[in-house]
């Protein structure tokens, strides 16, 4: 990608305050989540006479039903759920940009065969699947990762196809070619860095995907296995005391809901920004 796109992106950010603020927001809780360690508190350190204490001054998010302090939890979680939402999309985008760019580049039987299998994928409930594969593998973030990440690739790979179906078509492809260029020079070397706006994209919207699955598989007591915690088990630790500690689900609930949205807003942002005219005709 050359300078001008990146201008592009940094134009749209300041443009839209909407994005600006979704992008200022996701720095400051990856800092936070980075810095966690610097919290006076042990995240699972228990303290019964201190349990579910209401936000206050030495506790600012309260304490939870051990009496752990739950700001420090929170920015713990923070490290799990933007942790396993990061690396599975880098395996979905690895995967799923493999697939594409085989099955669009090379055609024929192959493209027949890796998108029947990537439609049937599609077809079943990956939830289930996931959930099937997670009860009987090891728990922990290695295990989500890689759940998260198998069953998420497919629309990547559907997308990177069709632009690499268009790009193929380009001269400068047909050129690498007609000179003798390996299929996986011209696709790495032409292919690839001229879609890589596209898999950005993509990878921006499979993050808030995969945040979301985590936190479903950890409120489903299958993700990361306590005294750990992410968001999504702090939610399912907090369900059963809803009505004496409203702190427990507000928190961790919000901090997903805002993580995903900001994820949303900026890969709203980087499509105007790659493909400013398929924008500007769609707000005209």
């Amino acid at each position: 990608m050359n300078k001008r796109k990146w201008n592009g992106v940094k134009r749209e950010l300041f443009k839209n305050k909407y994005a600006l603020m979704a992008f200022v927001l996701l720095i400051v809780f990856l800092i936070a989540a980075l810095f966690a360690f610097l919290s006076p508190f042990d995240p699972n350190k228990m303290s019964i006479i201190d349990k579910l204490q209401s936000p206050n001054g030495k506790h600012l998010f309260g304490t939870d039903e051990y009496g752990r302090d739950y700001f420090t939890r929170v920015l713990y979680g923070a490290r799990v759920s933007l942790a396993v939402g990061f690396l599975s999309m880098i395996v979905a985008v690895v995967i799923g940009t493999t697939v594409g760019t085989v099955s669009g580049y090379f055609g024929g039987w192959i493209d027949n065969i890796l998108m029947r299998f990537v439609e049937v994928l599609m077809s079943i409930p990956s939830f289930f699947l996931m959930l099937l594969l997670n009860a009987y593998m090891k728990p922990g973030i290695t295990t989500l990762v890689l759940i998260i990440g198998f069953f998420t690739w497919m629309e990547i790979a559907r997308i990177v196809r069709s632009e690499t179906l268009s790009i193929k078509e380009r001269e400068y492809v047909m050129y690498a070619k007609a000179s003798g260029q390996s299929s996986f020079l011209t696709i790495t070397k032409h292919i690839i860095p001229n879609i890589a706006p596209t898999i950005i994209i993509a990878g921006t919207l499979n993050i808030a995907t995969a945040i979301l699955m985590e936190s479903s598989l950890s409120f489903l007591g299958l993700g990361v296995q306590q005294p750990n915690s992410s968001w999504g088990s702090m939610l399912n630790s907090a369900q059963g005391y809803i009505g004496e500690a409203w702190h427990l689900t507000l928190f961790p609930g919000f901090l997903i809901l805002f993580t995903v949205l900001c994820f949303n807003v900026l890969g709203d942002v980087l499509r105007v920004a790659f493909e400013p005219k398929g924008a500007n005709g769609e707000k005209k």
